[in-house]
């Protein structure tokens, strides 16, 4: 077997696609893409199919219940604080900021406009 990242897809529930999306866009500057009706309303992040690289999509989920008991997701970035600033503005929160972790880089800890709790992780 292959000692490789077996990461490559992730889902990340929400109870209003339409305002996550916004959130999203906004902290990390990006555009996501809206999938066809017949696998519920989700709307997936940019990725190059032609590399190796990890993505995913928001989910919205009928009768949905925000909690932050959930997996962490980390998103690369180049340095935390850059999407860190972005964050209250669009309607989130932000529950640790950049820290240190020693010769792996840094990371930032947020939270969602729906009680998601997702990370950035940067070398600088």
């Amino acid at each position: 077997m292959k000692n490789v990242n077996p990461v490559n897809w992730f889902d990340i529930n929400v109870s209003n696609l339409k305002n996550a999306k916004e959130f999203y866009e906004t902290v990390f500057n990006i555009k996501l893409v809206d999938f066809p009706i017949q696998f519920g309303k989700q709307s997936g992040f940019p990725f190059d199919p032609k590399g190796i690289n990890i993505t995913g999509a928001l989910v919205e989920k009928e009768n949905f219940v925000a909690s932050s008991n959930n997996t962490i997701i980390y998103f690369e970035s180049k340095d935390c604080t850059t999407e860190s600033n972005r964050v209250e503005k669009a309607g989130g929160k932000i529950i640790k900021p950049k820290m240190s972790i020693g010769e792996f880089g840094f990371v930032s800890i947020l939270m969602d406009i729906d009680g998601n709790i997702i990370g950035l992780h940067s070398k600088e």
